[in-house]
């Protein structure tokens, strides 16, 4: 839900605050008060298009910012904005957009710099703003196959899942396919490309840790006068003229008299004797290392060129031996496949007809599944449409691809093609959604719809501007029922002239205007219980309040209270 929102130097407002609450919001005053205004600004926070129009007179930029926030885990915010790199924690998102005078937008999402075009990915799934005159989400016809399985919920999601299963593999096999069909010529060129890169590999006879082996031997011929030079001398502080063997020795002999004085020496004894063995082994080895030491000059230069080699083919082909000897792998189930082109195509083929065959039982099965849904779609519709006093409007989920074989085309989404039709008057033939007729009948169906999808759509806020225009008794009671169901699933925000939907509001803001210093500006307040039958009583006389409309606004809020409870 839209939980805070600051607007400043916008239009003719020059710095207000809003909270808003769950449930239904609704926004009513005199026309020109600036009610549209507010969500135009909101409009603008999610992606709209701005310009320098909208700053106030007089200043140098204009600011909006939003919170939202959302408990469910699962909303479709967290994987829009994960895929931009936004990071969302404890279920809040800020959205800012800043509008300079010269029409310059910047748009910030928790604080880092994006494009209009991600902010409006983003705020859609958050906001979604129906006018009466607007291009809107239900009227878009490519989203209305979305629309009929976000309806089937589980059981269409589990036929479209089984359907994906078989389509991935489908689809993997069908890229197969086209590469080896590509042109001749291309194929051609690409065997001479990895039979060279095979030979390559295979002639450098590599083997598993061969480079760091290289690597240490040419460390050791680097280095050989040092290690010599240090093994010699050690040798000659054991054997040599320094005699440390001799001396160890010495001592072994007059501590072995000592032990024999005093048996309290024999521990000390044994260490030395233990030290003794072990230097003499280690004098052993010193000279056997020596002895094997002999610095070959081409030896290094073998070291050099063969490393130079591996270097060379790690930069074409991987940045380990293992990896290069996994490409050469890798090309040469690649060369034995182009080789053998015509056997493996044959396979290819034959897998690709076997799955084409599993998809299409899947394909009807999710189009089964659809069919169901649409029918009962199509009831909740048309009873959504009788409550709204439409009940002699027909709607139907049409299936455009339906028993079509030629233009039924195996796609992420299944081969059907989903289009929502509507007839509003007796007699009339249906036609799609998108090309009915505007107004306060098309605010009607909009209304009944979204009162279907609202609890399948994970929008945060729906945003009502004036829909319940041209109406009047009681399908203004319908409208402002229907408002409100949509209410109990999403935040809703409504413009509105109806004392009948005002009654229904959960919260209630009153939006004015007053001129101060020669400036006008826009005000908003929260209305109290008393304040709301004020308001209600001025929308049904227009301009006099008498005691009568304020006993009219008292009954209207006593029938909402009423209407609520059931």
């Amino acid at each position: 839900m839209l939980q805070e929102l600051s607007i400043k130097n916008f239009a003719i407002i020059d710095s207000i605050a809003l909270s808003f609450e769950e449930g239904l919001t609704v926004l009513s005053g005199e026309t020109g008060a600036g009610k549209s205004i507010i969500i135009d600004a909101i409009h603008l926070l999610v992606g709209g298009r701005g310009s320098s129009e909208f700053v106030r007179h007089g200043e140098k930029k204009a600011e909006i910012e939003g919170l939202f926030l959302f408990d469910d885990p699962h909303h479709p915010c967290y994987a829009k904005a994960s895929e931009f790199g936004i990071d969302i924690e404890e279920g809040m998102i800020v959205l800012r957009r800043d509008i300079s005078s010269t029409g310059k937008s910047v748009c910030r999402v928790n604080g880092k710099l994006v494009t209009i075009a991600t902010m409006r990915e983003i705020g859609s799934t958050l906001i979604d703003i129906h006018g009466q005159h607007e291009h809107q989400e239900l009227m878009n016809e490519h989203l209305h196959l979305t629309l009929l399985d976000q309806f089937g919920g589980k059981d269409i999601a589990s036929s479209l899942t089984a359907y994906l299963d078989v389509f991935d593999e489908y689809q993997t096999v069908s890229r197969q396919l086209k590469r080896l069909n590509e042109n001749e010529q291309e194929m051609a060129h690409r065997l001479d490309l990895i039979q060279f890169q095979q030979k390559e590999i295979q002639d450098a006879e590599l083997r598993l840790h061969e480079d760091d082996e290289l690597q240490e031997e040419k460390l050791k011929l680097v280095n050989f006068e040092k290690l010599y030079e240090a093994l010699q001398t050690s040798y000659d502080s054991l054997r040599g003229e320094r005699k440390g063997m001799d001396w160890a020795g010495l001592a072994m002999g007059h501590l072995e008299t000592a032990a024999e004085v005093d048996a309290q020496f024999g521990g000390t004894l044994e260490s030395v004797s233990s030290a003794y063995y072990i230097l003499e082994d280690a004098a052993h080895a010193i000279r056997a290392e020596l002895d094997q030491l002999e610095f070959e000059p081409g030896r290094l230069d073998m070291i050099e060129s063969r490393l130079n080699e591996i270097n060379g083919l790690k930069r074409k082909y991987g940045s380990s031996i293992e990896e290069i000897l996994a490409y050469g792998s890798r090309i040469e189930e690649e060369i034995e496949t182009i080789i053998n082109k015509d056997s493996h195509v044959q396979q290819l083929q034959d897998q690709l007809q076997s799955l084409e065959n599993d998809l299409s039982v899947e394909a009807e099965n999710l189009t089964i599944a659809r069919k169901k849904w649409a029918k009962k779609l199509t009831v909740s519709i048309h009873e959504q449409l009788k409550q709204l006093y439409m009940d002699k409007t027909k709607f139907e989920v049409k299936f455009l691809t339906d028993g079509d074989a030629v233009n039924r085309k195996f796609k992420k989404e299944g081969w059907d093609e989903v289009e929502f039709y509507i007839s509003t008057n007796p007699g009339e033939p249906l036609k799609p959604l998108s090309k009915v007729a505007s107004g306060g009948e098309l605010s009607r169906i909009m209304l009944a719809l979204k009162t279907i999808f609202s609890k399948h759509q994970g929008i945060t806020s729906i945003i009502f501007d004036e829909v319940d225009t041209g109406v009047s008794g009681r399908v203004a009671q319908s409208i402002a029922e229907k408002i409100y169901q949509v209410a109990v699933h999403s935040q809703v925000m409504c413009i509105s002239h109806l004392p009948q939907v005002a009654a229904m509001a959960d919260c209630h803001l009153f939006i004015s205007k007053k001129q101060a210093n020669g400036r006008t500006s826009t005000k908003v307040k929260r209305l109290e219980e008393n304040e709301k039958i004020q308001e209600i009583s001025r929308m049904i006389s227009g301009v006099e309040i008498t005691d009568l409309t304020l006993e009219h606004a008292k009954e209207l809020l006593h029938l909402a209270g009423s209407i609520k409870e059931t």
